[in-house]
């Protein structure tokens, strides 16, 4: 099919208010991802909150699984309504109430509590931040020029990891203290007077992250414009339900974004996979407790930033796609190493390290060896996920943004539950969460191959 045309649906630039004000979405999404799902709640949810982590890894990966069915479902149904209805601010507005108060109760997740309450908590924080990420990145095709989109979504991206890095620092720095001794990673005593032995240091990263998003997406609702006022509600309903249908079947006469979404489909499983499960299986295999994931999160987060300030310039110059491929081949080496590291080895044993623990902490070769292949991934993780968003806005016009990004949602969620539910059986059946991680790989090394094959734009065929 033809290339889209541009010219007759860009409307004019926005002012530089309204871009950053869109940007620090990412600035204020991106700590419930960090230090609730990544690096703070899910490893204590795993390794604290019950008695038994395997079968508490189980649990985390289900709650994954179920947001990823939810979200794979409606999303394209929503993102077709949104651009019938035309504005998406009213839409983020909705979701950022669910999604904060579902945070906020996180705060009750007490060891020896129910553990079906944070569960729940966790399935809708997720699905409400998913949603609103669809809204979001709809909305980016109408500020800026074609050429210049790769940049701004990695701009943000990388803003993102900013905002969720500064909010970790100040977790462990101020919050999160050693059961042993009491005192934070500065010695200091946890502000507020949290204890944690009964998790608090963990818990209160809910409440946290629920304050920094309410905060920061005000500029985007003051100064970023939206999309004009479409359809009525109850007609938006009718006409995007249709609209879902008629995009379903439009794709197979644009086979090129067909095949993107596949590739995607595939590949964002596997990315999803590594960062739901990634700090989870660290603190399962060495024992982390709040500080050392802290840290490591920390360490990933610094390397994020820079791997985004970096695609920005790639993006621009060499495409979304070749930064896309980039990035997943260092995934793949990343995980592959991950996967073959344990105490006193890694490359699945080809390798000998040193068993002994020199104290501190990361104080033995393999730690080490694990926040080495970290660095790699906090590399890339950034970028295959900003480029591949660049990717399909610079695939789509303005006016299809909202059906064709909630496609994307789907094409990142529709089988993004096989990946933990391979995990959950493999390490289930074996018993070797190790095994569980290792089935990744399969995620990663799939969408890559059908990524190469992939023209680029995808509007192009």
């Amino acid at each position: 099919m033809n290339r889209i045309d541009w010219t007759g649906t860009q409307p004019a630039r926005a002012s530089r208010k309204g871009i950053w004000g869109w940007m620090l979405f990412d600035w204020a999404a991106q700590p419930f991802f960090t230090v609730v799902t990544t690096f703070i709640f899910g490893p204590y949810f795993v390794s604290r909150l019950t008695e038994d982590p395997v079968s508490a890894q189980t649990m985390w990966s289900n709650v994954a699984t179920i947001s990823s069915v939810i979200i794979a479902i409606l999303s394209p149904i929503l993102g077709s309504i949104a651009d019938q209805s035309g504005r998406r601010k009213p839409w983020i507005g909705f979701f950022a109430v669910i999604k904060i108060a579902s945070l906020f109760g996180l705060w009750f997740a007490a060891p020896g509590s129910p553990v079906i309450y944070p569960m729940i908590f966790m399935i809708l924080a997720s699905i409400a931040a998913e949603f609103s990420i669809v809204f979001n990145d709809s909305m980016m095709p109408r500020l800026v020029s074609r050429e210049e989109v790769g940049k701004l979504s990695n701009t943000a991206w990388g803003l993102g990891y900013l905002g969720g890095m500064i909010v970790l620092i100040a977790v462990v720095a101020l919050l999160a203290a050693s059961p042993e001794t009491g005192r934070t990673i500065l010695g200091l005593k946890p502000l507020f007077g949290l204890d944690p032995h009964t998790g608090e240091d963990a818990r209160i990263t809910g409440p946290i992250s629920a304050v920094w998003y309410l905060v920061f997406i005000l500029p985007m609702f003051f100064f970023t414009p939206d999309a004009k006022r479409g359809l009525p509600f109850a007609a938006a309903v009718r006409s995007g339900l249709s609209e879902v249908g008629k995009t379903l079947a439009e794709l197979k006469t644009r086979r090129a974004i067909l095949r993107f979404l596949v590739a995607r489909m595939i590949y964002q499983d596997g990315v999803n996979g590594l960062l739901i499960l990634g700090g989870a299986f660290a603190a399962a295999m060495f024992g982390w407790a709040t500080i050392e994931i802290g840290l490591y999160g920390i360490i990933l987060n610094v390397v994020a930033i820079f791997g985004c300030l970096i695609a920005s310039r790639v993006d621009a110059r060499i495409g979304s796609k070749t930064t896309v491929v980039i990035s997943l081949t260092m995934l793949l080496i990343a995980t592959a190493g991950i996967v073959s590291t344990g105490p006193g080895y890694t490359f699945f044993g080809l390798l000998e390290l040193p068993s002994a623990d020199t104290g501190g902490l990361f104080g033995t070769a393999a730690e080490k060896a694990y926040i080495a292949y970290g660095l790699l991934i906090g590399l890339a993780f950034g970028p295959v996920q900003a480029s591949s968003r660049s990717y399909l806005a610079r695939s789509v016009s303005p006016g299809e943004a909202g059906r064709y990004f909630g496609i994307y949602a789907l094409s990142g969620r529709a089988t993004s539950f096989m990946a933990t539910l391979f995990f959950s059986v493999v390490t289930h059946m074996t018993g070797s969460s190790r095994l569980g991680m290792a089935t990744l790989v399969l995620f990663l090394a799939g969408g890559l191959i059908v990524l190469i094959r992939t023209p680029y734009p995808a509007d192009r065929a």
